[in-house]
């Protein structure tokens, strides 16, 4: 009996060894949303992305979150990796198969590389200008209606964000002023100015972004985050 358990013990260590002697993963894959080499931001922790490497005994994705600018950043093996953004996920339409599927993107991966994720979204935020006096936050840009055929959709509303810190959005801001979609007289000329409220503990800064809610997709596309002295 002792002479079994020895035996036991020994394959479990030298399973053990073997998988402790595996070489982590050490190249970096990375990259951004980006529509004709323009950047996408969206909300912090809020759009999805999976990557499947198939073989090595897996099927399951790799999953994670886009940074608020957009990017990702992922360390892998060296291998041939699908790349792969879930239905109902961003302010953007992804490419789908004849099924209506997510489809997906192949990405090769030999060494550290960077790489770009395009997408179309359905409108852009352009010529951003987010600025701060007497106490308020103004933000002025146009909006870039960019997919106009049967899927295309209306905007609900628009919305200037201002938080303390770099993460704002509408889960973390301190104010907003909002103007819905019907409002919109001129998609060229927009205009919101938010008060900023008392800060406590004080500071002379604040942190200011644009976001555009669109009927029907959960997702906002945002402006960059901009700092605003006050």
């Amino acid at each position: 009996m002792k002479r079994s358990i020895l035996y036991i013990t020994i394959i479990i260590l030298a399973v053990s060894c073997r998988k402790d002697n595996y070489d982590e993963p050490s190249v970096r894959l990375s990259g951004r949303l980006v529509y004709n080499g323009d950047p996408i931001e969206v909300e912090y922790n809020q759009v999805r992305y999976e990557l499947y490497q198939y073989g090595f005994g897996k099927t399951g994705p790799m999953a994670s979150v886009f940074a608020p600018d957009g990017s990702y950043n992922m360390v892998l093996f060296n291998g041939e990796y699908k790349f792969i953004i879930p239905n109902g996920q961003g302010p953007f339409k992804w490419k789908q198969t004849p099924a209506g599927a997510p489809d997906s993107t192949t990405i090769v991966v030999n060494g550290n590389q960077e790489f770009n994720i395009e997408v179309t979204p359905y409108y852009m935020i352009r010529n951003a200008q987010l600025t701060g006096s007497g106490g308020s936050v103004t933000g002025k840009f146009s909006i870039e209606k960019v997919i106009n055929d049967a899927s295309a959709k209306d905007i609900e509303n628009v919305t200037l964000y201002i938080n303390k810190t770099q993460f704002v959005s509408g889960a973390d801001n301190i104010a907003t002023k909002s103007m819905d979609g019907i409002d919109i007289t001129d998609p060229d000329n927009v205009n919101l100015t938010v008060t900023v409220p008392t800060l406590n503990p004080a500071q002379n800064y604040v942190f200011a972004r644009i976001g555009i809610k669109i009927a029907g997709v959960e997702d906002r596309i945002f402006s960059s985050v901009t700092k605003i002295s006050l």
